[in-house]
C-alpha cells in the first residue's frame, strides 16, 4: 500500500472519495468529500485556528484503498492527530476503508505517521506528534478494537471512552407502530400538541424547502435558529459562515432536507436534516420563540417522522446530546466515542 500526503482537497478525485466512501465501515454525510472540504475551509469555524493539514490517502495498484482525513493542532497541551471535524459539528467521525481493508490500512498509516511527521519544517509543515485523538467515532466503528490492538502491539497508551450519546428512533414504515413504542404519557401528549395546533385556526401548514433560492432559506434557517440565546451565541461570525457552507454543500450535493413550519402566514420552526443513507440525520433546528403556545418545535418533529415513515427511511438520527426531547419522542441511545493512542 503507497501512502500520500495532499496538501489540498483537490487532490483526491471527489466521486472517488465518495464511492470509496459508500463502501465504507463508517458512510456518513459529516465524511463526504464536499464536507470536509467545507469544514476545513472554515477549521470547524473557527474552532481550529492554528490547524494544519494532514489529508492522507493509501493507495494500491492505482486503486484508493483508503482516506485518512486528519490534521494536526495543539491539543491538551500537546501537537495532536485529530480527524477533519472535530470535535464540536461533526457529529460522527471515522477513517474512509472498507472493512476488508480496514486494519492493514490502519497499521500501515500508523507506521507511515510516525515515519513521515514532521515533514519539512523550513516549509512550515507540521511539527511531531504526541498522539492520535479521534471523536465522535461511532460505537460500532471497527477503529475502535483497532486503536486497542495497534496500541497493545506498539507499547502505546491507549485511551476509549464514550463522547456523547447519540439517540435514534428506529422506524418501520408504519407512524402508528412507531408511537405505540413510545412512552404512554408522551405519546398522549404529542398527538395533544399536534391537534392542539391543528385546530388553533392560524393555518399551520408544513413544507419541506426546495431551495429554489438557497441563500434566502438559509437565512430563513439561520435566523430561526438564532432565536435560541444558546444558539446565537454559536453562531458566532466563522461559525455562521461554516454553517452557510456546510448547508449550501449538501444541497448541492443532493443530501439537504430543510422543512418548515408555518402559522399566521410566518415561518415558526425549521428542521434541518441531511436526507442521507435511507435515513434522516437531525443536525438542527430553530423556532420562533413568539409561537411557543403552539409548541412548534415538538408539531415539526412529529411531521418529520411522519415524512419518514411515509418515505421509508428506517431510522431518525438525533445525533448527539442528551435533551430530554429525543427521549420522549422515543429516542435510544446509541454513542460516539473518543479513542486515543499516545506514544
Amino acid at each position: 500500500m503507497e501512502y500520500t500526503i495532499h496538501k489540498e482537497f483537490s487532490e483526491i478525485n471527489p466521486q472517488e472519495w465518495n464511492d470509496l466512501l459508500k463502501a465504507s465501515v463508517s458512510d456518513t454525510p459529516f465524511l463526504r468529500h464536499e464536507y470536509q472540504r467545507a469544514w476545513w475551509e472554515h477549521r470547524g469555524g473557527g474552532e481550529w485556528q492554528d490547524a494544519k493539514l494532514v489529508l492522507v490517502s493509501a493507495c494500491e495498484d492505482e486503486k484508493l484503498i483508503g482516506i485518512a482525513p486528519l490534521f494536526i493542532a495543539e491539543y491538551e497541551g500537546k501537537p495532536a492527530l485529530l480527524l477533519i471535524g472535530s470535535i464540536e459539528i461533526s457529529d460522527y467521525l471515522d477513517l474512509i476503508v472498507r472493512m476488508d481493508d480496514h486494519a492493514r490500512f490502519l497499521a500501515g498509516l500508523l507506521d507511515f505517521l510516525a515515519s513521515s511527521l514532521p515533514f519539512d519544517t523550513a516549509q512550515g509543515e507540521p511539527d511531531n506528534w504526541s498522539s492520535l485523538d479521534w471523536y465522535n467515532l461511532p460505537d460500532t466503528s471497527p477503529t475502535l478494537a483497532a486503536l486497542k490492538a495497534e496500541s497493545e502491539s506498539r507499547g502505546w497508551t491507549h485511551l476509549e471512552e464514550i463522547y456523547r450519546p447519540t439517540p435514534r428512533i428506529a422506524l418501520t414504515g408504519d407512524f402508528e407502530e412507531y408511537l405505540s413504542r413510545v412512552e404512554k404519557k408522551q405519546r398522549h401528549e404529542i398527538r395533544r400538541k399536534l391537534r392542539r395546533a391543528e385546530e388553533s385556526g392560524r393555518g399551520l401548514r408544513w413544507f419541506i424547502s426546495d431551495m429554489s433560492d438557497p441563500e434566502a432559506e438559509i437565512d430563513n434557517f439561520l435566523k430561526l435558529m438564532e432565536q435560541d440565546q444558546n444558539k446565537a451565541g454559536f453562531l458566532h461570525e466563522p461559525m455562521h459562515a461554516q454553517m452557510r457552507d456546510v448547508i449550501r454543500a449538501a444541497h448541492e450535493n443532493g443530501w439537504l432536507w430543510l422543512a418548515f413550519l408555518e402559522a399566521d402566514g410566518q415561518r415558526i420552526a425549521a428542521s434541518l436534516n441531511f436526507d442521507y443513507g435511507n435515513k434522516l440525520w437531525g443536525y438542527n433546528a430553530g423556532v420562533n420563540r413568539d409561537f411557543m403556545e403552539l409548541s412548534p418545535g415538538w408539531v415539526l418533529l412529529t411531521y418529520v417522522l411522519q415524512w419518514c415513515c411515509q418515505n421509508g427511511r428506517y431510522e431518525f438520527d438525533f445525533m448527539r446530546g442528551d435533551e430530554e426531547y429525543k427521549y420522549r419522542f422515543g429516542g435510544v441511545n446509541q454513542y460516539v466515542m473518543r479513542g486515543r493512542l499516545t506514544r
